[in-house]
This record gives C-alpha cells, structure tokens and sequence, in this order.
C-alpha cells in the first residue's frame, strides 16, 4: 500500500558515512562475513558508476559458504532431486563447500533440477507446488542473497515490506494504521490469483547472474 508519494528509502542516510561502529550499527542485519566497513562506508557513499565490481569472490569466499550452511540447517528442510539431506552434506561439510567454492570460483557451477513437492493451502482444498532445490544449491542462494541484498535493500522503497529483512506483515499494518490517522480513507487489497504458477520463472542462481556478478 502506498499514500500516493514516493518517499525515499528508509534503510540508509544519504549523508556522508559516520563512524565504522555507527555504520555497522545500521546494518547490523547484514552478513559480517561478507560485509566490511569498507563495503557498508561504499554502500552508504555509493560506488563509482553506481556498479559494484568483482563480487563473485565474496560470494564463495568459505566464510561466506559456512555461514551459508548454517542458514540452510536452521530451515530444516528436505533433500533435492539428488536425494542429499542437511545432515549427509554435514558429514562432508569442508570438502562439500570447498567443491562448491571452486565451481563457483571457475563458472563450472551449473544448478540441479529443483524438486517439485506439493502442501496443502491454508484454509483451503487445493494444494500449493513447492519447490525444493538440492542442500548445495540452496547454499550457493544464501550465500549470494548475502552479497546481493544489502545492494537491492539500499534502494527499495520505503512502502515495500515483503520479504526484507527487519520487516513485516506487523509493519505494514502499522504503516496502514498511521495513514488511516492521517485522514486516508481507501484500502486496495488486491490479490492475483496463482500467480506464481504462470508467471515466468527465473532462479536465484543463473549462469547470467553469476556472470554479472564477477564482471
């Protein structure tokens, strides 16, 4: 929902960067691993061009990757089409993220087909489609959502509450619940239906991704 303005993002200041320790404090939400006060200062400044360069490396870096693994664990999620649990690619987890490290590194890295599994909708007979990409795959996306989103999350509007980090379905209601204060009278709740499932669909991790990211 919106009140008819575009209002600036709230996320960062445009104002010259302050402080490591303050501005680590206003992305403490982000990924230590990957983000230094170098990169958070550069974030806030902006970079030349308005184009970040040669950030593949900071995606399979293994601290990166390890801290990845550790998100995917904590999703207790099932196995892909390979049929490899958390818990298998746990019994091998160095060498498993040092495979994956280098195949990133070289551009070898291909993703497996994603498994589809089927749920149950809430209050409702028909069944959602589900896709479950293999334990490997799912680390190289949290890895690279690690390096990608701090970038994105610096210029999404303010108004823009799904799926970021620090926000909610909670904050959008109290976004709502100012502006119907303010004086707003009109609601638009729109919902489209099984959208997802016609929509065209492009993976977190693609080959082009990979490539724009090492440029």
């Amino acid at each position: 929902m919106t009140d008819g303005t575009r209002q600036p993002p709230e996320a960062v200041p445009e104002s010259a960067a302050k402080p490591a320790g303050e501005i680590r404090a206003r992305w403490a939400w982000v990924e230590a691993e990957v983000w230094t006060e170098r990169m958070l200062t550069a974030l806030e400044q902006g970079v030349n061009g308005g184009k970040w360069h040669s950030l593949i490396d900071k995606v399979y870096a293994l601290a990166n990757l390890r801290r990845a693994f550790a998100q995917v664990k904590a999703n207790h999620g099932g196995a892909g089409v390979d049929h490899v649990t958390v818990e298998e690619f746990e019994r091998n987890l160095e060498a498993n993220l040092e495979k994956l490290a280098r195949a990133l590194a070289d551009q070898s890295y291909r993703p497996q087909a994603v498994r589809r599994s089927w749920i149950a909708k809430l209050g409702s007979k028909e069944r959602r489609p589900l896709g479950i990409p293999t334990v490997r795959d799912r680390v190289a996306q949290a890895a690279l959502r690690a390096v990608l989103e701090p970038i994105f999350e610096r210029d999404f509007a303010a108004q823009s509450y799904g799926f970021r980090p620090k926000r909610g379905c909670k904050d959008a209601l109290r976004r709502v619940d100012t502006l119907l204060k303010q004086g707003y009278a009109w609601v638009v709740d729109a919902d489209l239906k099984s959208y997802l499932d016609a929509a065209s669909y492009c993976p977190l991790i693609h080959e082009s991704w990979l490539k724009s990211v090492a440029c």
